[in-house]
């Protein structure tokens, strides 16, 4: 892989990440990339953006991330081609998303550039309602009712099939997203390169599983107002009865990962 454009992405108000993204982008600049690096984060010989959505403009060959999976969210959202990210765990608690440490990052870099590695895809999911797109998710979309004093009816319907029935609220998830807010409800762990969909029910009435369905649209109606969080980082809003629409993204999540790891999930969370 070329790396003639590179983006180093670190932790919000993580001085510890902002440290190693200075470090990281003195070792790419020395390899004559050239490096963007976001405020407050600025290095002699790079560009400084003030805000993640600048990047889209530019064509990069890879974005590294310092921080946890919140990080790792939060850039992928940004990014709407298939630009590759090297993920690195710098004060995360768990990084189930991360590929290496700081301590690795030279032999990654080397392994990049003698193209010893290899991209893993992952389906994402975005949602609309009311005309408009909002931006998308790599983990879950949540629908929730956004008065805790009412029990919302929720209308799900997928290919020809529906299920109406009074929760909470619902979560999207994809395989990615299979060991975060749906797990901790009950769901199933996908494998990561899975296309399919987890539709988990949040507090049902009556008990109601787990669905894993092809990735193709799904529409959610709930009888009460709702909100539309996107990996748990962007809030937006939908009136009652107002269908929402959730279906794969144009363009899968790509980790540069250096190692085959079957389940990398499940291993990093003990199992």
């Amino acid at each position: 892989m070329k790396l003639q454009k590179v983006a180093v992405v670190s932790k919000v108000g993580s001085k510890e990440s902002e440290d190693a993204a200075r470090v990281i982008t003195k070792k790419f600049l020395a390899r004559k990339s050239k490096v963007y690096t976001i405020a407050p984060v600025e290095v002699e010989g790079a560009k400084k953006v003030e805000a993640l959505d600048e990047l889209k403009k530019e064509d990069l060959d890879l974005v590294v991330t310092l921080g946890g999976d919140g990080t790792t969210l939060r850039v992928f959202r940004y990014l709407e081609n298939e630009t590759p990210i090297l993920t690195i765990n710098v004060g995360g608690n768990r990084g189930i998303l991360s590929e290496i440490t700081i301590d690795e990052i030279d032999d990654a870099i080397d392994k990049i550039l003698k193209d010893k590695f290899f991209l893993d895809k992952r389906t994402r999911v975005v949602a609309s309602s009311g005309g408009k797109e909002f931006p998308p998710a790599l983990n879950e979309i949540y629908i929730c009712r956004t008065n805790l004093t009412k029990t919302a009816e929720i209308e799900i319907k997928f290919q020809n099939d529906t299920v109406k029935q009074k929760m909470d609220g619902v979560i999207i998830a994809t395989p990615s997203g299979s060991t975060g807010h749906s797990f901790s409800l009950g769901g199933p762990i996908l494998h990561e390169s899975l296309d399919v969909l987890i539709i988990t029910p949040v507090a049902p009435v009556y008990r109601l599983e787990s669905i894993v369905v092809p990735d193709e649209k799904i529409e959610i109606i709930s009888s009460h107002d709702c909100s539309i969080v996107m990996d748990a980082q962007v809030v937006k809003s939908a009136g009652y009865g107002e269908p929402i629409t959730i279906k794969k993204y144009r363009k899968p999540a790509v980790f540069v990962r250096l190692k085959k790891r079957g389940l990398r999930q499940m291993s990093k969370l003990g199992f």
